[in-house]
């Protein structure tokens, strides 16, 4: 596949690799605790991206301020984000929710990359951001208070600001690294500061049972080596308005996947919110 080619299909692979990711929590959170589970995750990350940056001879951040700001990205798209979305899945959020929360990032990450970005955002743009945001209102309004309470919203509202402000700061302080090397960078403060966050807050209880092989395979070779090289290579090469708003045609893939797995239905009202976050893509994307 040419470059020109990688560059047309990535963004379509990334919303279906992504969309995967909330799967593979509720596959894997029955049996262990959220950030136990993260923390393996990581660990499994971490071993098997040095292995490969040794044997590749992959280059590593040049000084300590690189190290620096790809740890904090690390921290904010990775620790915070995906800290929230687990958590708010282990208590009770349906992982197609879940997603459509994370959903209302496009409309965030406009108004930081006009802030902090110097972007120009279109009139266009704005209005398919706007669509998107009440389509995903359409999806959660249905579902609160009938199949989780707020104390369930809460860490994926978290989740939201942390991919939020973490694709903001890599475009703006790290936007090209290394992805092997990259990756090292990190998960290292992600799986430190997650590991003192379990200790505190968990027991370390995991099930070693098919389903979290499974799911934790997945999240560690498709998502955490598949899904987020994609990332930051839309991130590198793109900009922050156009990325984000991939992120609104990650619900109705999860929902889709959802659906099909674990018969979590939505209905009249919130397929036609998918339908008009669909559109606002199309319209935020120049």
């Amino acid at each position: 596949m040419d470059a020109v080619s990688a560059a047309r299909y990535a963004p379509f692979l990334f919303v279906v690799l992504w969309s995967t990711g909330f799967i593979g929590a509720k596959f894997g959170l029955p049996h262990a605790e959220p950030l136990t589970f993260l923390l393996i995750r990581y660990l499994l990350v971490l071993a098997l991206m040095t292995v490969l940056a040794l044997a590749m001879r992959a280059p590593w951040p040049k000084s300590a301020r690189q190290w620096f700001h790809i740890g904090v990205t690390g921290l904010l798209v990775h620790g915070v984000y995906l800290g929230g979305v687990f958590m708010s899945i282990s208590k009770g959020l349906p992982a197609g929710v879940a997603s459509l929360v994370v959903g209302i990032q496009p409309l965030l990450t406009a108004v930081g990359a006009g802030w902090l970005l110097n972007e120009a955002v279109l009139g266009r743009q704005w209005f398919g951001l706007a669509l998107g945001f009440i389509g995903v209102a359409m999806v959660v309004s249905g579902k609160i208070g009938s199949t989780f309470g707020l104390d369930a919203l809460w860490p994926v509202l978290a989740a939201l600001v942390g991919i939020t402000v973490g694709t903001l700061y890599q475009k703006r302080f790290c936007a090209s690294f290394d992805w092997r090397t990259g990756a090292i960078a990190q998960f290292l403060p992600t799986a430190v500061a997650t590991a003192m966050v379990a200790s505190l807050t968990e027991s370390f209880r995991v099930e070693w049972v098919p389903d979290f092989f499974f799911a934790l395979a997945w999240l560690v070779l498709v998502l955490s080596l598949g899904a987020v090289s994609l990332l930051n290579y839309l991130i590198r090469s793109g900009t922050a308005v156009n990325l984000a708003s991939l992120f609104y045609l990650v619900p109705p893939c999860t929902a889709l996947i959802a659906w099909w797995l674990f018969d979590e239905r939505l209905a009249g009202m919130a397929l036609a919110g998918m339908a008009i976050a669909v559109w606002g893509v199309y319209l935020a994307r120049k």
